[in-house]
């Protein structure tokens, strides 16, 4: 009991300061960055604390494959209240709900791309993520028991394993994941790609199962950390046709990361172009394919 009046404490404590910032934003333009801030950090809070019973009594229901998708509608209409920032998604030919199972591949940005996820997440689908997150407190709780892939990228061994076991719940459970191939936030103010890694298209090969490339326009006007700009805003996100696996085989897994990665790029400059009513250019290649070539413990980019 003590620990939830003390929670409950917490967060009115936390309400009161996000006011008293976005107050002062009236003032000084950049307090505007803290409140939105600490309303994003107090929303994450709340959603996965929620998620943690919304897993366990959806797993009770039979229904855990969904408790991902239902936990981050949760963060899509608190953050929407808290921050006014939303995604906007366009899936015209509902990819969303009726590719299954499918490898889902998006463009990563900065951490507001947890929002993202919150705002296009489909049924029956999970995210990795990297094994030092199962032990955060409520997020790392929520995550353990909603079906995330949880991935050590220091151990490799243990990375191809819980890939191996993805694979085979994909294909059993008809389970699909969503993956960043950029292993990264990219934190750019243009429209840009970091280097492709290749895992998520080895797990789609592998599983026989589609590429669905998800691109999110650049939102550096929305959300940019080094100016310490944090507005409002809609930012479009669009589902592109899946990219069909069948008969591939690893030998074909660059090639499939190179030509999934140029369809993406093309289509965030696009959508990045329309989002900031501004001509964007096709950033350049410095000669090199987009696709990280691993050599042991190391990476380098091909």
């Amino acid at each position: 009991m003590s620990f939830l009046l003390y929670f409950a404490c917490f967060i009115v404590g936390q309400v009161a300061l996000t006011l008293v910032l976005y107050m002062a934003s009236f003032i000084v333009p950049k307090a505007a960055f803290a409140a939105r801030s600490l309303a994003a950090y107090m929303a994450l809070v709340v959603t996965a604390s929620c998620g943690v019973i919304i897993s366990i009594v959806m797993r009770l229901a039979g229904s855990g494959q969904s408790a991902q998708w239902a936990t981050g509608r949760v963060f899509k209409y608190l953050m929407a209240a808290a921050t006014g920032i939303t995604f906007e998604i366009e899936d015209p030919d509902k990819h969303l709900d009726t590719v299954r199972p499918a490898v889902f591949v998006g463009n990563h940005q900065t951490e507001l791309d947890v929002l993202m996820l919150g705002c296009m997440f489909p049924k029956y689908c999970a995210v990795t993520a990297k094994k030092s997150l199962k032990s955060w407190p409520f997020l790392g709780w929520f995550m353990a028991l909603s079906g995330t892939v949880f991935i050590d990228r220091k151990n490799s061994s243990d990375a191809r394993a819980a890939m191996a076991k993805a694979a085979t719940e994909m294909k059993q459970l008809k389970q699909s994941v969503y993956m960043f191939p950029e292993g990264t936030r990219s934190y750019s103010k243009e429209p840009t790609l970091l280097p492709f890694k290749k895992g998520a298209f080895h797990l789609a090969v592998q599983a026989g199962v589609p590429i669905v490339p998800v691109v999110v326009a650049n939102y550096s006007h929305v959300l940019y950390v080094k100016s310490f700009i944090f507005n409002s805003g809609k930012v479009p996100v669009k589902v592109l046709d899946p990219i069909p696996t069948t008969g591939l085989t690893a030998a074909d897994v660059d090639e499939l990361t190179r030509s999934t990665r140029e369809v993406m790029l093309q289509e965030l400059v696009a959508l990045s172009s329309k989002a900031q009513k501004r001509p964007m250019p096709v950033p350049s290649s410095n000669g090199g394919n987009g696709v990280v070539k691993n050599s042991g413990a190391e990476a380098t980019i091909s």
